[in-house]
């Protein structure tokens, strides 16, 4: 009887030792379960809380959208673009009406007062449209870069290219067009070959002053834009 009575209390008591250990297991199961899901909302808070990138327009009349909403203009058309395929990209419409490269140059350091991690340089067409010398605008063109990568060498360029009527003559038609690819070959940038292509000189896609694109225009405009654009993007895993 003695024996059964230890042995009753040795069972009990080891009965008690292990609903403690699983006690304590399932106490550590919980604190580890809690720590992950804070780690995982902090992950998640942290996720929300990063900016979108930017990608800076920067031009002239062209990308200012002249004569239409900005909404209307190619650069918010490529903000919607970004936005439907659920791109984490805030573009900025830096164009300013009748700017040339010469302006340009003088107001790039405070355009880049924040970061910018895709710079579209879209400037020139006026320099032509006023027969400005080519080195000049080269010359511009070539500064407004080469301070884009002073400031964050990591910034991808794309350089939009343009062409201007024949009416300042073949040579100078010629030398002005060979610009921006002799520009972005020497300073390894992507190239829009001809901003207006199939939107220049099509009165039906310009407003009544033959140069400034209409919205169905813009729309042109945007996917010769979206062409070159979306390779960068994915090339930079941005």
């Amino acid at each position: 009887m003695h024996k059964l009575i230890k042995l009753f209390c040795y069972i009990s008591m080891l009965s008690i030792a292990c609903m403690g250990c699983q006690q304590n297991a399932e106490n550590e199961n919980k604190q580890e379960g809690k720590e992950q899901t804070q780690k995982q909302a902090s992950t998640a808070e942290n996720n929300t809380q990063q900016s979108p990138k930017t990608i800076l327009f920067f031009g002239n009349s062209l990308t200012a959208g002249y004569g239409l909403d900005p909404s209307q203009a190619f650069p918010a058309l490529i903000q919607a673009k970004l936005d439907s395929l659920n791109l984490p990209y805030k573009v900025i419409n830096s164009g300013l009406s009748g700017e040339t490269t010469a302006g340009g140059k003088s107001r790039i350091s405070w355009v880049l007062r924040e970061k910018v991690d895709v710079f579209i340089l879209e400037l020139g067409g006026n320099d032509g449209l006023r027969g400005i010398d080519v080195q000049s605008t080269r010359q511009n063109l070539q500064a407004i870069i080469d301070t884009v990568k002073a400031k964050n060498p990591e910034t991808r360029i794309v350089l939009a290219g343009m062409q201007i009527p024949p009416n300042m003559g073949p040579d100078y038609t010629a030398k002005f067009r060979g610009i921006f690819s002799e520009l972005a070959e020497k300073n390894n940038t992507a190239l829009i070959p001809f901003l207006l292509e199939n939107v220049g000189g099509i009165p039906s896609l310009n407003l009544p002053d033959g140069i400034h694109p209409t919205p169905e225009g813009h729309k042109i405009v945007a996917e010769n834009v979206w062409k070159v654009l979306q390779p960068v993007l994915t090339e930079g895993n941005m």
